[in-house]
């Protein structure tokens, strides 16, 4: 009976242990894939660098340049007018000389000044205008007889307006007034300053009557490098109503705008 009894006692022991040793099989045995690992959840832009801000210049836009002194396309129109020196008031009548004349802009010139005028208006030229540093008399009467004093000493009156872009202008436009049977001796001071070898000389004139005289001679000895091709005569009076002279002169030039 003790038999027996101990036998079943060691059999309940044996499958005890056998038990336990199954659990701790199972608990430390391989060791279980863990799941995968969650990934962190990617927040906006996380994924990828964001990109510095773009610092590089803009994309060259066109440049504008400045317009070149050469405004009249090449065509200079330089003149001298008694209206332009001398020292005139504003309210001066213009109607009572013949000398004097006023532009539409109210500016006082002389019969040489409108003319030239129409000469920029027809070809877009640019106009100069001659100055002297020492004024003329304040009436024409006498500012004719210091004409013929600078004639007689052949001089040169000192200039005050100057050309700084010369090199712009391929053809050059000279207007006078007839004084003493030749150009004022401003004109060749003018003529003096300045070298217009290679360019085109178109004179004109305004006048009592005498229109050039010699004054075309004059010119091609003082720019002998220069092409004179044919000018404009007008008599004084004619000066203000000139337009339709000034166009046909243009358009047998081949200049007219």
């Amino acid at each position: 009976m003790k038999n027996s009894l101990s036998f079943l006692l060691v059999l309940v022991l044996c499958c005890a242990l056998t038990a336990c040793g199954g659990g701790r099989s199972a608990a430390s045995g391989g060791v279980p894939s863990a799941p995968a690992a969650s990934q962190p959840e990617e927040t906006p832009g996380s994924s990828q660098p964001q990109e510095p801000p773009d610092t590089s210049a803009p994309a060259d836009t066109p440049e504008t340049t400045e317009p070149a002194g050469n405004a009249g396309n090449g065509v200079l129109i330089v003149y001298f007018a008694y209206g332009e020196n001398a020292p005139l008031s504003d309210d001066v009548d213009a109607s009572t000389s013949a000398s004097i004349q006023l532009r539409t802009d109210g500016t006082l010139t002389g019969n040489t000044g409108l003319v030239a005028d129409m000469i920029a208006e027809a070809t877009g030229g640019e106009l100069f205008s001659i100055l002297t540093a020492e004024q003329y008399p304040d009436n024409y009467n006498d500012t004719i007889d210091v004409g013929q004093t600078e004639k007689g000493a052949n001089a040169r009156p000192e200039l005050i307006s100057h050309i700084d872009n010369l090199d712009s202008y391929d053809t050059v436009f000279l207007g006078f007034p007839n004084w003493w049977g030749d150009m004022p001796m401003a004109v060749y001071s003018f003529l003096d300053e300045y070298d217009l070898g290679g360019k085109t000389i178109i004179p004109f004139v305004t006048s009592g009557g005498s229109g050039f005289s010699g004054t075309i001679q004059a010119i091609e000895n003082a720019e002998p490098d220069a092409a004179v091709l044919e000018g404009l005569s007008l008599r004084d009076s004619r000066s203000p109503q000139a337009a339709d002279d000034v166009t046909d002169w243009l358009a047998r030039l081949g200049l007219a705008g």
